[in-house]
């Protein structure tokens, strides 16, 4: 019974196409960058802490006033949302072509190309993103003396944890992706 893409030689045997196995070090490495980055978001995005604050004492009687930290309150913390759900969307995105893409195109030199160029910028969109989340974490935890900039991490204790637990877990990602970008290259320079 011959196979439907065999070839029969002259002698009468087939010779029958061997399929490359699945490279599963690429996709086993975005869907755990896609669990960091998710994560990192959405621990990020809920990020909210409710606190009154003393500020004053009349006579015997305490005045407080009710302050809300929220990731919102900074743009640096926006914009690391907004970075890593791209990120996310990307690893998602890749994962999606890689199980339901049209696999008579797959590793040709364009979609190589492409996805490298893709890895390239998740890469630079994420770091940029993780260097400006530390940077407020940092100024929330020591303050600035010189801009007279008070730490309030001393104040709002869960608000700045949950932020480093995202903050650590986008890092994660980070490397993850940079890991990927770094095999998706040596795999474009592979077909050439």
């Amino acid at each position: 019974m011959a196979r439907e893409n065999a070839q029969k030689l002259e002698d009468g045997t087939e010779l029958v196409p061997v399929r490359k196995p699945m490279d599963w070090t690429i996709v086993v490495l975005r869907v755990v960058a896609f669990l960091a980055t998710v994560s990192a978001t959405v621990v990020m995005a809920i990020n909210k802490e409710t606190k009154s604050i003393v500020v004053a004492t009349v006579g015997t009687t305490p005045l407080s006033v009710t302050l809300t930290a929220k990731f919102h309150h900074t743009p640096a913390n926006v914009y690391f949302v907004i970075a890593n759900g791209f990120a996310s969307f990307h690893n998602l995105f890749m994962m999606a072509v890689h199980f339901f893409g049209d696999h008579t195109f797959k590793d040709k030199g364009l979609q190589l190309v492409i996805v490298a160029i893709l890895d390239m910028t998740n890469v630079a969109l994420l770091s940029s993103g993780d260097g400006a989340a530390t940077f407020m974490a940092q100024l929330g935890k020591k303050g600035n003396s010189h801009a007279r900039w008070n730490k309030i991490c001393d104040k709002f204790e869960k608000f700045c944890d949950h932020a480093g637990g995202a903050i650590i877990a986008s890092y994660i990602g980070l490397l993850l992706l940079l890991v990927i970008t770094v095999l998706s290259i040596v795999k474009l320079l592979k077909r050439n």
